[in-house]
């Protein structure tokens, strides 16, 4: 029989929390604060004029910029309105994220310059296939429920390639895709892109086949292709990430707490604007936070300062009822290997534990400037992995299995009996690249690291047939958008130096 108790609560999944309530209070109200005395620097016309409309105080305008200061009714009012949930589906509407507390989804960093080659093992810039390549990585990985690029197309134009990048994704991928644009030219192209693909207008509105990354400026400034893809996507139904990286120590104040102070700020201002845009506008608040490393001065992808922020703002963002974009799958490291799998699995398991919702940057390495299609595939495992422990252990006359021990009794075994048969497949994770054989079974198959095996993964995914995702007509159609960008910049040159 089953034991009832009093005040009996039940944990579904470990519990990991970093803020009480009342820090998390202190920091939202801190960045009212910040927003409505310092306020943020605004270098687009149209968006300090529809900041001053709806009741912003603009100080300090000149012709390129303005000071914006929002009093916290501001805020307030466009909290009302912002939806609590996004949903992003991909293209054949199979796969789907529903972005709300405590859904969590996983899925690629983007626009990295550097590749480790999966058949070389050498760093080199990233090309057109290699984005296709990662797509296809991505489609295959049970885990990773959307796809960004992992790398910056660089054998076209350099002011075209988000474009070539989206239709990279698309050839390889069903699952939502998070883009990145250029300039608004490039967003409106990609836009044009995704009607196409799924069908114009109207099916869009039943579902968005891709979200939009928009960065500020750390600190507390807000360019003008930032306002104006912020603009097209608040007036065109696109959900965006709008997604602070401020750099504890060098563009934030060195102080966890006071770069989560900033970081909330310039996020609480975009959801300000799109929402005096178009009330209902779809959102989801970024936070890519971390520190600068006194020593090296790089911007750490994999230290605990990063799970850190990126867990508190995720309690933060929850408190607020607005989705999050987390952080996780990611290194330090310049290659996978030992550090690589450390740094990834710490992340991870922050990320997951918290509650974070669309938790991105799977596959990044080299503090985001290399990507490597081995650190994708040992992440889906780890995130399979931390998956197992976040469904906690169910405690109920079933499971505890008093009459399994009964009926096998004192010095008997458990390998024949029914309720092991039943049970054991759901019950054990079973892992399908960590290494369990013994020494002499593990010799026998060839004696391979744990990299060898992910590598292996890796080429067999890449090397396997597959159908191709679209028929001929549309992916000539989406060239098409892609090359008119490619003649519109045709004098553009990549700069070999731009990313160092």
């Amino acid at each position: 029989m089953q034991v009832r108790k009093t005040n009996y609560m039940v944990n579904a999944t470990p519990t990991f929390e970093v803020l009480t309530e009342e820090e998390i209070e202190a920091i939202y109200f801190s960045a009212l604060t910040v927003l409505y005395e310092t306020g943020v620097r605004v270098y687009d016309e149209e968006g300090i004029d529809l900041a001053h409309s709806g009741g912003a105080i603009v100080e300090d305008r000149d012709e390129k910029s303005a000071l914006v200061k929002m009093p916290p009714w501001m805020v307030d009012k466009a909290l009302s309105t912002l939806p609590r949930k996004v949903v992003v589906i991909g293209p054949d509407r199979k796969h789907k994220m529903e972005l709300f507390k405590n859904q969590i989804y996983f899925g690629a960093g983007s626009d990295t310059p550097f590749t480790i080659d999966p058949y070389t093992g050498k760093r080199r810039r990233a090309t057109y296939e290699d984005v296709k390549n990662f797509a296809k990585i991505a489609q295959a990985m049970p885990n990773i429920d959307f796809h960004m690029s992992l790398g910056i197309v660089q054998d076209v134009s350099v002011g075209t390639y988000d474009r070539w990048q989206y239709l990279a994704m698309l050839e390889e991928t069903t699952k939502p895709i998070n883009i990145t644009a250029v300039d608004l030219d490039g967003l409106k192209d990609q836009y044009e892109m995704a009607l196409i693909r799924v069908g114009g207008k109207e099916e869009w509105r039943k579902g968005p086949i891709f979200s939009l990354y928009i960065e500020p400026v750390s600190p507390l400034s807000h360019s003008t292709e930032v306002i104006q893809k912020l603009l097209f996507a608040s007036d065109h139904e696109i959900p965006f990430v709008y997604t602070p990286c401020p750099l504890a120590g060098a563009t934030s104040p060195c102080t966890l707490a006071g770069t989560m102070v900033q970081a909330l700020t310039e996020s609480l201002f975009g959801i300000v604007l799109s929402q005096l845009r178009r009330p209902g506008t779809s959102l989801i608040i970024g936070g890519l936070m971390s520190n600068m490393d006194m020593r090296t001065t790089v911007y750490c992808y994999g230290s605990p300062e990063m799970a850190l922020l990126s867990a508190a703002y995720t309690q933060i963002t929850k408190w607020l009822g607005v989705p999050e974009y987390e952080t996780c799958g990611c290194s330090d490291a310049k290659m996978f290997d030992e550090q690589a799998a450390l740094e990834a699995t710490i992340n991870t398991t922050t990320a997951a534990l918290i509650g974070g919702n669309m938790i991105h940057d799977v596959g990044y390495l080299e503090q985001g400037l290399t990507s490597a299609m081995e650190m994708m595939v040992a992440t889906d495992e780890i995130i399979d992995r931390v998956k197992c422990i976040l469904r906690g252990i169910p405690v109920n006359d079933e499971t505890k299995a008093l009459d399994v021990m009964d009926e096998v009794g004192p010095g008997g075994h458990f390998l024949d009996h029914d309720h092991t048969y039943e049970r054991f497949k759901t019950e054990i994770w079973r892992p399908k690249i960590t290494d369990r054989l013994n020494w002499q079974n593990w010799e026998a198959a060839g004696s391979k690291s744990y990299r060898d095996r992910v590598h292996e993964r890796v080429l067999e995914i890449l090397e396997a047939e597959t159908e191709p995702l679209m028929d001929e007509a549309m992916v000539k159609e989406l060239r098409h958008i892609c090359e008119l960008a490619d003649e519109r910049h045709k004098d553009e040159e990549l700069d070999v130096d731009m990313f160092g």
